[in-house]
C-alpha cells in the first residue's frame, strides 16, 4: 500500500477505534500523527455536560446508558471566574476543584475521556477585552490550579481546552493562545491540548487562526448554523430569534410553514427577526446543509492537515419542530463522521439537551440522529 492511501486509510479509521465499525471515507484529510489515534477515537463522539460544576451532576445511570450507546466524550465546562483569583477566594476555588476532582474520577471509572473546559463568563471576558494581559495572567493561575488536578489521571484520557469561545480580537488571540499552550504544556507535558479561534469558534473564523508550534493539539470549532433555525424560541424575550417558532429545517422559501413566518413576522412589524430569516433564506439557495457553513473548517484542514472537532452543535427545543432538529443533528454528525473529525452535543439536559426530560433517559430519536448506525440506546 502506498504512503499516501496508508496515511487516507489511517485518517479514516481514527472516529472509529474502539468506539465502532470503520469508516472507510474518501473525505477524510490525512493528518500526521501528532495527536495519537486513540485520543482522537476518544473524542469522536460526546457531549458537553454543562452545569455539572455549578451542581447540576447527571446520575450514574444515564452516564453508563450514554457511553453503552457509543458515547466516548464528555466535555466538561468549568466556570471560569471560579478558578481564578481575580474572581473567586482560594476556598471557593478548592471547592470548584474539588467538585472537578469528583466528576473525573467518576467518568474515568466508567471509560469516558474528558475535556476539561475553561469557560469563563461575563467577568473575564470584560477583563479580557480591557486588559489581556491581566486576562492571561488570570488564565495562567487558573490552568495552574487545574493542572495540579488533572496530573492525577491518565494524560490519554484527560484533555485540557484553553479557553472557550475567546472574545477579542485574533490578533490578540493568536499570540496569547501561543503563550497559554506553552504554559499549559510545561504543566501537562502529556496531554493533549484543544484551542479554537475567536468569534465564537464558528467554522469561518478558523482560516484566520495558524496552528499553534505545539504539535499535539486539536482544533475546536462551534456550529449553530443557520442561528435562525437552531435558536428560534430563544429564552430571552429581547432577542429577536424569541419571535420565530416552528421554523422548518432545511429552510426552503417555497415551504408554505416557511412563507407563514415570513407573512406573520412581516405583521408583527419583527424587523430583525424577518431580516435574519431572509438571510438563512438566501443562504439556503446557494448551498443548503452543513457544508456551505463547515466548508471553511475543511478548507483550513486541508491547507494545515491538524485534527478538528466540532465540540459545540446543537438545537434549542422549545421553539424547533422535533423532525427538523433530528434531521440537523443528523446532518452535522454525518459531516464530521465524513471528514473525520470529532463532534461533542451541546448538551445534555438543558435547553439543547438530548435527555428526555419527561424519563430522565436519553431520547432515543435523538440518539439515533447523533450516532447514525452506532448503537443503540440500551434501556
Amino acid at each position: 500500500m502506498a504512503a499516501s492511501q496508508r496515511r487516507r486509510l489511517i485518517a479514516a479509521m481514527l472516529l472509529s477505534i474502539s468506539f465502532g465499525p470503520p469508516a472507510f471515507a474518501d473525505t477524510c484529510v490525512p493528518v500526521p500523527q501528532t495527536v495519537a489515534p486513540a485520543r482522537l477515537a476518544a473524542l469522536s463522539r460526546g457531549f458537553n455536560a454543562d452545569g455539572w460544576i455549578n451542581g447540576e451532576v447527571p446520575s450514574r445511570e444515564l452516564l453508563q446508558q450514554l457511553r453503552r450507546a457509543g458515547m466516548s466524550h464528555v466535555r466538561l465546562p468549568v466556570p471560569a471566574e471560579r478558578v481564578m483569583p481575580r474572581f473567586a477566594s482560594k476556598v471557593q476555588r478548592d471547592e470548584t476543584l474539588a467538585v472537578l476532582d469528583k466528576a473525573l474520577k467518576q467518568l474515568t471509572a466508567l471509560g469516558y475521556a474528558i475535556s476539561v473546559d475553561l469557560h469563563p463568563g461575563e467577568r473575564f471576558n470584560r477583563l479580557h477585552k480591557e486588559d489581556p494581559d491581566a486576562a492571561l495572567h488570570e488564565m495562567q493561575e487558573a490552568w495552574s490550579g487545574l493542572a495540579g488536578l488533572m496530573r492525577a489521571y491518565p494524560a490519554d484520557r484527560i484533555f485540557a481546552e484553553l479557553l472557550n469561545e475567546p472574545d477579542i480580537d485574533a490578533d490578540t488571540w493568536q499570540r496569547q493562545a501561543g503563550t497559554l499552550a506553552g504554559f499549559a504544556r510545561k504543566l501537562l507535558p502529556a496531554n493533549t491540548l484543544i484551542v479554537g479561534p475567536v468569534n465564537w469558534q464558528r467554522a469561518d473564523s478558523l482560516p484566520r487562526f495558524r496552528p499553534l508550534d505545539d504539535p499535539d493539539v486539536v482544533y475546536a470549532i462551534h456550529f449553530y448554523d443557520p442561528m435562525v433555525f437552531t435558536h428560534q424560541g430563544h429564552w430571552d424575550a429581547q432577542d429577536p430569534l424569541h419571535d420565530i417558532m416552528d421554523l422548518p429545517f432545511p429552510i426552503d422559501a417555497g415551504d408554505p410553514k416557511v412563507r407563514a413566518i415570513r407573512q406573520d413576522l412581516q405583521a408583527r412589524g419583527a424587523t430583525k427577526a424577518l431580516g435574519m430569516l431572509d438571510t438563512a433564506i438566501a443562504s439556503a439557495r446557494d448551498k443548503p446543509g452543513a457544508d456551505r457553513w463547515l466548508a471553511p473548517a475543511l478548507e483550513w484542514q486541508r491547507q494545515f492537515a491538524r485534527p478538528i472537532i466540532v465540540n459545540e452543535f446543537g438545537v434549542l427545543k422549545a421553539g424547533a419542530p422535533r423532525q427538523s432538529r433530528l434531521r440537523w443533528l443528523a446532518e452535522v454528525t454525518a459531516y464530521a463522521r465524513d471528514h473525520c473529525w470529532g463532534w461533542t452535543h451541546w448538551e445534555l439536559a438543558q435547553g439543547f439537551g438530548l435527555v428526555d426530560r419527561s424519563t430522565g433517559r436519553p431520547d432515543p430519536d435523538v440518539m439515533r440522529a447523533l450516532l447514525g448506525a452506532a448503537r443503540p440506546v440500551r434501556r
